[in-house]
């Protein structure tokens, strides 16, 4: 009896789908560009947007004030006494060339103590900023005096800066990177060899084969959320406000989900050059509309029915709101019924379509 389990055991490590998933392993480790995309490109980039977009003191607005107007003295000094504003004085041609590229936010042409013109780009949200304090500043110096007293209470809470925003962005993606190239060009690149060939004589099955990539992905997986949680938690402190049962939950179904797309994109395509041509047309449009970089809902409301069914679009959603909100699995249940989704269509279609040779 003692030998019966390493009996069974030794079984079932002989299995073509083991054997299959060890290869997957070992295909992966030999190939230095994977490993550095699937776990150094995402701390490096998580990097230099945390410190692009870290927490900062208040920054103050430049406008400009032209010098030869009437009462640029008694605007510039109504100016320097808002603490938001760094206004500068500026003759005619330096004035219009500022404002052309940028330098200042606004210009401001005081034409007497009780006019003056604001010139600024309202498509920009600085200048649209730069309008509303200059005027406060300005009203307040002639005499305007608040109804209302206000008191300020300024709070710094974890989980509404940029990089708490882009952490689960940059997971999802990254989930979806690995799966759709790492799946797709060992295959294309295996039928490419003609390996796929000498893998029809062997006691295998196609599901079994298509598996092994899916199972791989587990060990990888782990490797890929620890790595870059543990990385956004140690060194900016990112939150984890759910439970990491429900967090590796997501994780998982959106591996196998991306995978599954993965295994879709490669199940008849003979070449590299196709491959790669096919993941960046099925990629393309989840980068810029999933919300990775920027919230999804910035988008036309006609165009986000069609962008909360998209897989990365679930992952990310899911994600933020297990790890920012602390949300339960009732919450993300419509994000698992997408992957579920995406995961059973393409791992089903994949199966009919693909090809050996």
């Amino acid at each position: 009896m003692n030998d019966a389990r390493p009996a069974r055991a030794r079984r079932w490590f002989e299995r073509p789908l083991a054997q299959l998933t060890l290869i997957r392993y070992r295909e992966f480790l030999r190939e230095p560009e994977a490993v550095f995309w699937v776990f150094v490109f995402p701390i490096l980039l998580a990097t230099g947007l945390g410190v692009a977009f870290r927490n900062r003191p208040p920054e103050t607005v430049k406008v400009g004030v032209v010098a030869s107007a009437p009462g640029a003295a008694a605007a510039m000094a109504a100016l320097k006494a808002d603490k938001a504003l760094d206004p500068v004085m500026l003759d005619d041609s330096a004035a219009a060339r500022e404002l052309s590229t940028g330098a200042v936010a606004l210009l401001v042409t005081p034409s007497s103590a009780t006019h003056a013109t604001y010139r600024y780009d309202d498509t920009r949200p600085e200048s649209r900023t730069a309008r509303m304090l200059t005027d406060n500043a300005l009203q307040r110096a002639g005499g305007r005096l608040d109804a209302v007293e206000i008191q300020d209470s300024t709070v710094h809470e974890l989980g509404a800066r940029y990089i708490d925003f882009v952490i689960p962005g940059l997971l999802g993606m990254n989930l979806m990177g690995s799966g759709i190239w790492g799946v797709g060009f060992a295959i294309v690149d295996a039928r490419k060899k003609k390996l796929l060939k000498r893998l029809i004589a062997t006691p295998m099955s196609r599901w079994e084969y298509l598996a092994s990539f899916i199972l791989s992905r587990l060990t990888f997986l782990v490797l890929e959320v620890v790595t870059l949680l543990g990385f956004g938690r140690l060194v900016f402190g990112v939150p984890m406000r759910g439970s990491y049962v429900q967090l590796f939950a997501i994780c998982l179904l959106a591996a196998f989900a991306f995978s599954s797309l993965g295994l879709l994109v490669a199940s008849r395509v003979r070449t590299i050059e196709g491959v790669s041509g096919l993941s960046n047309l099925v990629m393309l449009p989840m980068w810029v509309f999933s919300g990775v970089f920027f919230a999804w809902t910035r988008y036309p409301a006609a165009m986000q029915p069609f962008i909360r069914a998209l897989p990365l679009t679930a992952a990310n959603d899911a994600l933020r709101a297990t790890m920012l909100q602390g949300v339960t699995w009732s919450a993300v249940l419509p994000q698992f019924l997408v992957l579920a989704a995406w995961l059973v269509i393409c791992f089903t279609t994949a199966l009919k379509l693909f090809r050996w040779k």
